[in-house]
């Protein structure tokens, strides 16, 4: 059976559309490869997801419920394609489990389709420089087309399925919601790499650290012997007590795993950390140490973690917009700082993420605190009450510029979530760069 001829004839419900493409590119997959009926359900309005609507209208078997959910489409169906980040205890999804219909995730299907050996990322922080790097090096050691999926902005996991030869090789950057769908199927990929668990996402899991792992845990909980599991010791540690057998190879990496004569091209300790793991895991695809430390010294990072941007006037701008949680600003905060030079534009949306951790480098390291409206930053306000609010990211980029000097850096990292004020977080981040090219 090919990966078209697994949709044949089948009726399919996908719920959450979305702005990003990623599930627009799945519907067209789906609706292409002749699925007989495809429900595309998501509880933003029609008006809300035009753009995305638009690109399905040509699919004659795709019928659109828009603005609600109905149990009815949860019912007498093939699958239904789960979108990332579905609350599990969805009434929906409950109704299509009462009714034996079977749940999916895109990212754990292409693996199931595609049988294509996967090396997957997971972490609170670092997965997506990780991944990126991984998949850097891979494509220069090898010279062949690597797959790069997962939690990839705009990359469709079944329209990947296209690209998939019989000796393709895939990247994946996997968020916990997508390693949800990886437990549905009872599958991991060939070689884990679980960067560090932190606190985040709260809001969706209640609060409940141990939920939040046992969905990235899929990670790694379902490889066989000859799987191998890249981790820090303290995520191993967080493993052995929640009781998880591991009967694959597990390597332990810290920052001094990685050789002092491999050179980055990234600044910060967090980002040799990174190196340390993604090196780890070509390893174990047996790619040679010169063949690592080439990629890793050509590659210079990626857009909203830690980007450098450009110089003006002596004052360095870095675009760390996808750093939503206080620790990951605090390591932006430690990567770039001589001092108490650096000027740092934040502030977002709460994800029930204290923010307290954040006072300190504040104190000790930033020369001012700009802060963007949300209830994240009404929280820091009460402990860093000398910062200044502002309605709009220009007018934060303004205020810096006029507090910058020769030697001071100008660090957008958010420390909070998008929502409220952006459509998501890529929307965050394009305006920030957009703004900065301008100047």
């Amino acid at each position: 059976m090919t990966h078209t001829d697994y949709f044949k004839g089948k009726k399919i419900t996908v719920m959450g559309l979305g702005l990003l493409g990623r599930g627009v590119g799945d519907a067209a997959y789906i609706a292409a490869a002749g699925a007989s009926e495809v429900i595309v359900t998501d509880l933003k309005s029609e008006d809300e997801l035009a753009d995305s609507v638009e690109q399905l209208k040509k699919y004659t078997n795709i019928t659109f419920v828009l603005g609600e959910h109905r149990k009815a489409d949860f019912e007498n169906k093939d699958m239904i394609l789960v979108a990332a980040g579905v609350p599990t205890d969805s009434e929906f999804l409950k109704h299509a489990s009462a009714a034996d219909v079977p749940l999916k995730q895109s990212a754990a299907l292409f693996a199931e389709l595609s049988q294509a050996p996967i090396i997957g990322v997971t972490g609170t922080r670092g997965k997506t420089t990780v991944t990126q790097m991984i998949h850097h090096t891979l494509s220069l050691a090898t010279g062949e087309p690597i797959l790069l999926g997962g939690n990839i902005r705009g990359v469709s996991n079944l329209q990947l399925l296209n690209e998939v030869t019989e000796d393709s090789l895939c990247v994946m950057e996997l968020d916990s919601w997508q390693l949800q769908g990886f437990g549905w199927a009872g599958i991991s990929p060939q070689i884990a790499v679980f960067t560090n668990f932190m606190k985040d996402h709260m809001n969706y899991y209640g609060g409940d650290m141990d939920a939040y792992f046992l969905d990235k845990a899929n990670i790694f909980k379902n490889q066989e012997g000859t799987g191998v599991l890249v981790t820090t010791p303290e995520v191993f540690e967080y493993a052995k007590g929640k009781n998880l057998t591991l009967q694959q190879e597990v390597v332990l990496a810290d920052s001094s795993a990685l050789p002092e004569d491999c050179l980055l091209a990234m600044p910060g300790e967090h980002n040799r950390l990174n190196a340390a793991l993604a090196y780890e895991a070509l390893k174990a695809i047996s790619l040679s140490d010169d063949m690592i430390f080439d990629g890793f010294a050509s590659f210079g990072g990626v857009e909203g973690r830690l980007q450098y941007l450009k110089e003006i006037d002596g004052v360095k701008i870095y675009n760390d917009n996808n750093a939503t949680t206080p620790n990951a600003t605090i390591a932006g905060i430690n990567a770039v700082q001589n001092g108490k030079n650096v000027i740092l534009i934040a502030g977002g949306a709460y994800k029930e993420v204290d923010p307290k951790p954040l006072v300190d480098p504040i104190a000790t390291h930033v020369k001012q605190t700009i802060l963007l409206p949300g209830t994240g930053t009404d929280m820091l306000l009460k402990h860093v009450p000398d910062a200044l609010v502002v309605e709009s990211l220009e007018q934060a980029i303004e205020e810096a510029r006029l507090i910058a000097e020769n030697g001071d850096v100008i660090l957008f990292s958010p420390a909070f979530a998008s929502f409220g004020a952006y459509v998501n977080e890529y929307e965050r981040n394009d305006e920030f760069v957009d703004v900065v090219s301008k100047i």
